[in-house]
């Protein structure tokens, strides 16, 4: 693929949000271009012109959304055969560069699938530059069947120049403020009866650009042959309830369908996020980074201010074998006769977390609670910087 030398190792670049591991890793992208003839040599065996580079720079959860649809696409003609081999030719032919943004992995599937890309892609020559909140070493952290997972890191640390910015803690979306154009709270429901509600349900029907009670409703086409209905849209702008987009079972694909059909967005009745919401939290998030990447405005009617918006909280597990960080409780849960999770809000009161309440856990949901956490900080801060009076596509 690199046909004028071998190619150059992997980048991966982690710390904490908002320090500006996007912003390099963009101008990087932009600065690859391939070298002239004459930069290269002479010799006349040598004279014709590179093929030039072919890059792709995307998020990680589109990426991942991609390589599911094509395993998908290719097991309905072929339900016996291996598709990863033939998606990693796909994508090594479409693009010799591929920069991710926000690199994670939270499911077990994921990770097997991205353990056997990333060695056919290294096969086929494929540069692969990265950004994440974590370390190599702390990718798919407590997941399960963890170990089948740990071969793809070393693989990582071997073939990438590992760029920490641990030490940066200077959130710069916060300099770059240019006022909450985009996010409007009230304690009461926008729809309540008086001035400040009213005013905010004005200003959301201005960005709405008029009412729509009269639209039909439209159903966009999602990934996987599935749908996502919109009730109240116009040409540029959908308005939803935060229960109709994050209360349902919605994922990466259905916001991305969103964020293509409509430049703008407007979210009302949103929650303040906690340790109550943490799945609808996790649609909330997956939702800002859609809108973020895509630059869809999003327009936030919320019950709390955006610096109270997401109750910061972390997740550690309860162990005997001296593994894992210790916090003790004489309640034990259901991952183990010896283990349970928990969940430490930041006023320091401490629950027990799982899927369906908070009683009872596995071990492999605290990789996923770490990893919202990170994203918290992250969503928070994208929502500062997409508050400016300059975001947005139009």
């Amino acid at each position: 693929m690199w046909s004028f030398g071998p190619p150059p190792r992997g980048m991966y670049i982690h710390g904490p949000v908002g320090v500006g591991k996007s912003f390099i890793m963009d101008l990087f992208y932009a600065s690859v271009t391939v070298p002239d003839d004459d930069s290269c040599c002479n010799n006349d065996s040598h004279s014709h012109k590179h093929p030039k580079i072919t890059k792709r720079r995307v998020h990680f959860h589109e990426f991942m959304l991609d390589v599911h649809h094509r395993i998908f696409v290719y097991k309905q003609k072929h339900p016996r055969g291996d598709a990863i081999p033939i998606i990693a030719q796909q994508l090594a032919q479409e693009a010799q560069l591929l920069c991710f943004d926000e690199f994670q992995v939270t499911d077990i599937a994921d990770a097997m699938i991205l353990k056997r890309l990333f060695l056919l892609l290294l096969d086929w020559n494929v540069v692969v530059v990265a950004t994440s909140n974590r370390s190599p070493d702390a990718l798919y952290e407590g997941g399960i069947n963890r170990s089948l997972f740990l071969p793809f890191i070393d693989i990582l640390k071997h073939t990438s120049d590992i760029i920490s910015m641990e030490d940066s803690r200077k959130d710069y979306r916060l300099e770059n403020r240019a006022g909450d154009q985009s996010y409007f709270w009230s304690n009461k429901d926008v729809n309540g009866d008086n001035n400040i509600n009213n005013n905010i349900q004005a200003q959301l029907e201005e960005i709405f650009g008029g009412t729509a009670s009269g639209t039909e409703a439209e159903i966009i086409p999602v990934l996987f042959g599935r749908t996502v209905q919109v009730a109240r849209l116009n040409d540029r702008c959908a308005w939803f309830d935060f229960s109709e987009l994050c209360y349902q079972p919605l994922g990466a694909a259905d916001y991305v369908s969103l964020c293509c059909r409509f430049p703008v967005l407007i979210m009302d009745r949103v929650p303040q996020l906690d340790a109550n919401h943490l799945n609808e939290a996790r649609r909330f998030v997956t939702l800002i980074d859609a809108c973020y990447e895509s630059r869809t405005r999003l327009v936030l009617a919320a019950q709390v201010p955006l610096d109270e918006l997401f109750v910061d909280f972390e997740a550690q597990v309860e162990s005997t074998d001296g593994d894992e960080e210790l916090f003790v409780s004489e309640k034990g849960g259901n991952s183990s006769s010896f283990a349970t999770t928990m969940i430490r809000t930041k006023e320091g009161e401490y629950y027990e977390w799982s899927a369906t309440g908070r009683i009872g856990v596995s071990l492999a949901q605290l990789s996923s609670a770490n990893d919202l956490a990170f994203s918290f900080r992250r969503a928070a801060s994208r929502l500062v910087e997409m508050g400016g009076k300059e975001w947005g596509r139009q």
